[in-house]
């Protein structure tokens, strides 16, 4: 792959919250692409007062984990990104000038639930009501016992 370097042994975790909403692309060649970033925080003491300073990761997911996650990404939830860092190299096209940046590229990308104090989801276009984690909680089971037949 021209313009990448793979940093060898550079494996990262990440956990933080999604900065915006994610964008899924798809190659020429069919390939999922999805294109978001990640906002963690670390809280450290200086002369006994609490400092907070947060980072922020681009991170890239390719295939069946770019299309999976842009299911459920969205801005502001907190989520746990498994993978590794990869430097990107170009040239710039105004100036010449040769720029770099590292990114996570995604193996694995999970919601993280400890961080969750309740879950509003977006309602989409299918009609389908927004559900809390709270509501969730609390639906009713079936009557019927959907694995009887088997």
């Amino acid at each position: 792959m021209e313009g990448y370097q793979i940093m060898s042994n550079a494996d990262v975790t990440i956990i933080g919250n999604v900065t915006a909403d994610p964008e899924l692309k798809f190659s020429s060649n069919g390939n999922a692409r999805l294109v978001f970033s990640v906002a963690s925080n670390r809280n450290f003491q200086v002369n006994g007062e609490w400092q907070k300073e947060t980072s922020f990761f681009n991170v890239i997911a390719w295939r069946k984990t770019a299309e999976d996650a842009a299911g459920i990404l969205e801005k502001g939830l907190p989520v746990m990104v498994k993978g590794r860092l990869e430097q990107r190299s170009w040239e710039d096209k105004e100036s010449g000038a040769k720029r770099s940046t590292v990114e996570v590229v995604a193996d694995a990308v999970a919601v993280n639930v400890y961080a969750i104090e309740s879950l509003e989801r977006r309602q989409y276009g299918d009609g389908a009501a927004t559900k809390s984690a709270s509501s969730a909680a609390n639906a009713t089971v079936p009557s019927s016992d959907p694995f009887e037949e088997f």
